[in-house]
């Protein structure tokens, strides 16, 4: 179930970046809701493979709440960052060295879920890596597969 909620999250949210830079192209210059839209499919989209990649048959686990975290984070931050006045300058002042725009991109946006991810990873490592009777079932499909390719072959040989 959570595989077909992320494919269709994830297609969703394609799609709504797709129409977004589309509207780009609008004779009459891009629509004011065209960032509104990307700024939330993108993290949709990411958060979406975040979970098709971590997802097992029970769902993704204990990671809910760290993949909840990050699409909150990237939705706030990408949404603070366009709701920002466009006339901020140099008199606004800096925030650890950055405008206010910027910081909020590079520091919320890019680097906290660099701190949240990795440590949701290793607390969940156990459960959520394959397990040996896991390997034992890739390796028996592999020597299937490869026997099958073998057999599929016109002269017998792979």
């Amino acid at each position: 179930m959570i595989r077909k909620s992320a494919i269709a999250a994830l297609f969703l949210s394609i799609l709504a970046i797709g129409v977004a830079y589309a509207s780009a192209f609008r004779k009459s210059g891009t629509p004011a809701w065209s960032p509104w839209v990307v700024a939330v499919a993108v993290p949709v989209a990411i958060v979406a493979i975040m979970m098709l990649g971590a997802a097992r048959d029970e769902g993704v686990g204990r990671l809910k709440i760290p993949f909840a975290f990050v699409a909150l984070n990237l939705i706030v931050g990408f949404v603070a960052a366009l709701a920002l006045p466009a006339t901020e300058g140099a008199a606004s002042g800096l925030f650890l060295g950055l405008p206010l725009r910027a910081a909020i991109i590079i520091y919320g946006v890019g680097l906290l879920p660099i701190f949240v991810l990795p440590v949701a990873y290793a607390l969940t490592f156990e459960t959520q890596t394959l397990s040996a009777a896991d390997l034992e079932r890739v390796r028996r499909l592999g020597q299937a597969n490869a026997e099958r390719a073998v057999g599929d072959s016109p002269d017998g040989r792979s």
